[in-house]
């Protein structure tokens, strides 16, 4: 704008105005484009959605991945803590927790048949399932059996000698 095209009060004139809308106009229309039709607009936010689509299930498959091995290398460490316990544990001590371990067995079915004679069934039902809870855990839970067998002799024979 220059000084001509302002009047007395300094602002601009209406044919100023009128010139400055239109080149911000076409300073719009060189930016952002000429305005899509509705159909396309449509098509691109479908266009959008596949790939968002696409975008999640590529991440879900990496978290799958992901969580796969981490697994894996949980149960490897596991089965060679396990070796490890058994390498160390003297074969007297195997045996003896072999033996204990047909022992309670034995008295885990002497047990379980008491039971299930004065048990009411609902209880029963849920005394099955954590059954079958532990039956699906069962290395778990006899390496930290050993464990504690383990430790605990160790603790024993280091008290005696004091």
């Amino acid at each position: 704008m220059s000084d001509e095209s302002q009047n007395r009060l300094g602002t601009p004139t209406p044919e100023e105005l009128r010139e400055q809308v239109e080149r911000t106009h076409d300073g719009l229309g060189r930016t952002v484009g000429t305005p899509a039709p509705e159909g396309d607009l449509a098509a691109q936010a479908k266009e959008k959605a596949a790939v968002v689509r696409e975008q999640a299930a590529a991440v879900g498959e990496q978290a799958a991945e992901k969580a796969a091995v981490a697994s894996d290398q949980l149960r490897e460490k596991a089965e060679q803590a396990a070796r490890a316990v058994k390498d160390r544990t003297p074969e007297a001590v195997r045996e003896k927790t072999a033996r204990a371990a047909a022992q309670v067995r034995e008295k885990t079915g002497q047990a379980r048949r008491y039971a299930a004679e004065r048990t009411p069934d609902p209880l029963l039902e849920k005394a099955d399932r954590a059954a079958t809870a532990a039956r699906a855990n069962r290395a778990p839970l006899l390496a930290g059996g050993a464990l504690l067998v383990a430790f605990l002799l160790i603790r024993r024979s280091r008290g005696r000698n004091r």
